[in-house]
């Protein structure tokens, strides 16, 4: 009985949601400048953004704080209109890989992302691997990318 409901009930949002020109689940973007503006609203917060790819900057290997060492990482700033937010794509820890950067300058991306505002707690990446947050740099906001896409015009 329970079998047969579910398919009664999941089965049309499923082709509902097929139909649909986008996914159900999919998030507008935030908007840089309100981020930049009040970072503590959105401190560890998965948002969407959308904006060019600047200043791509690979990282050295980096090692954690239990000694494993990250490969491949990077760091960029994404900007859409006159706001800028650096984003940090963390390393594949543990084996030692080869990767490139995703992104080149110029991209037009989405980038799905936890924005972190440091202050608030915590760490950030920087081109020296992970760093704690000293009083002088209270004011960082970073968004860690989890997935970036490119943006079709």
């Amino acid at each position: 009985m329970l079998h047969r409901l579910s398919l009664q009930i999941g089965l049309p949002l499923i082709l509902f949601g097929i139909t649909l020109p986008h996914p159900l689940w999919a998030a507008e973007p935030a908007d840089i400048q309100h981020i930049l503006d009040d970072p503590r609203v959105y401190h560890l917060r998965h948002v969407t953004l959308h904006g060019t790819v600047r200043d791509v900057h690979p990282l050295a290997p980096y090692k954690l704080p239990n000694e494993t060492v990250c490969y491949g990482a990077y760091l960029f700033r994404l900007e859409n209109g006159d706001a800028t937010i650096p984003v940090a794509v963390l390393g594949i820890c543990g084996s030692p890989v080869v990767r490139d950067p995703e992104v080149e300058d110029g991209d037009h991306v989405e980038v799905s992302a936890t924005i972190q505002a440091p202050s608030h707690g915590g760490h950030y990446l920087s081109f020296r691997g992970p760093q704690a947050v000293t009083e002088q740099e209270e004011g960082i906001v970073q968004a860690v990318a989890d997935r970036i896409l490119p943006i079709v015009e």
